[in-house]
């Protein structure tokens, strides 16, 4: 028999869109021949994600689960919106939204452990994938935890309990009653997921994103027409405000739409007789970064149909 090489495997895997385990075993049980292996996989019905795999995958699921003072957050996206609303896909969501967090965040960690039911979460992921009839995949998952205190979640246009089209998490380190935490948590989670906040604070803002607004704002400035020490001072005073509108804490907390999130946090603190830190946050958008393909829908029909598509004569 054939020696089965990773390098086998991993050429199996890309022509089949199969789990790295089915891949194995095909080749194991067809002598290593290639061809062999593939059709064995097409009559088990593992090869169907193949013709899948190249499309877009932007919609989907944002699920989130909280364990004591623990909470994870995951995003696993599909091809529509439609399939959002499927309680197979659904149930695959929160599945892998517990399984984060004891297995931890690193997506091909995650893939490789065990699936709830049997088999692996890829192994799972690529039944879905034939049975749905839609691309899908695991895209990223994150974990927070703080030793006292609470982790509270919170989700924007929730499809079903705990998933939606935005997951939010926020940690809160304090020995303050659980349900202040709770009612604050909420309250700031709600506003994260409206804000969008891109870090905790200023300092912990992308370095890359601040160069980038400082040549923006260095661009404007020079059109103005200033002299050089006026538009050093008018690209500060842009960084000032760019820093304070995107930093959480500096935020103005949009249910009153006046009071920095710093202060609302203090206030709760001093309510409740015990320091309260906000420790960290964590954001998933559905689909955010996730360049959608674009199609002209009508040349689809006439390519389907046979007709070449004529432009309008202007």
């Amino acid at each position: 028999m054939a020696e089965i090489t990773a390098a086998s495997v991993k050429e199996l895997r890309e022509r089949t869109g199969a789990g790295m385990m089915d891949c194995k075993k095909a080749l194991t049980e067809n002598g290593g021949e290639m061809e062999a292996s593939v059709d064995w996989l097409r009559t088990k019905g593992l090869a169907a994600a193949a013709k899948k795999a190249g499309r877009t995958a932007a919609e989907g699921l944002v699920g989130v689960a909280v364990e004591g003072t623990k909470g994870a957050v995951v995003e696993v996206n599909s091809e529509t919106d439609f399939v959002a609303k499927n309680e197979q896909f659904q149930s695959f969501v929160r599945d892998i939204s517990g399984l984060v967090l004891t297995v931890g965040t690193d997506v091909e960690a995650l893939k490789a452990s065990a699936y709830p039911g049997g088999g692996t979460v890829e192994e799972k992921l690529t039944n879905n994938i034939a049975t749905i009839g839609e691309n899908q995949s695991l895209r990223r998952a994150a974990i927070l935890e703080v030793s006292q205190g609470a982790v509270v979640s919170y989700v924007h246009n929730a499809a079903a309990p705990n998933m939606g089209k935005i997951g939010v998490l926020i940690a809160l380190e304090s020995a303050a009653p659980s349900d202040v935490l709770t009612a604050l948590g909420k309250q700031l989670a709600m506003h994260i997921a409206a804000a969008n906040p891109l870090a905790l604070d200023a300092a912990d803002l992308d370095p890359a994103l601040v160069e980038r607004e400082r040549a923006i704002a260095m661009e404007k400035a020079k059109d103005s027409g200033k002299p050089a020490n006026i538009i050093e001072k008018m690209v500060e005073g842009g960084l000032a405000k760019y820093r304070k509108e995107n930093a959480l804490l500096s935020q103005l907390f949009v249910i009153d739409g006046k009071t920095p999130v710093a202060d609302v946090v203090a206030a709760a603190a001093k309510n409740a007789g015990s320091p309260i830190v906000l420790k960290a946050f964590e954001r998933f958008q559905l689909g955010e970064g996730i360049e959608k393909a674009t199609s002209d829908f009508a040349a689809e029909v006439a390519a389907t149909a046979g007709i070449k598509k004529v432009d309008p004569v202007a």
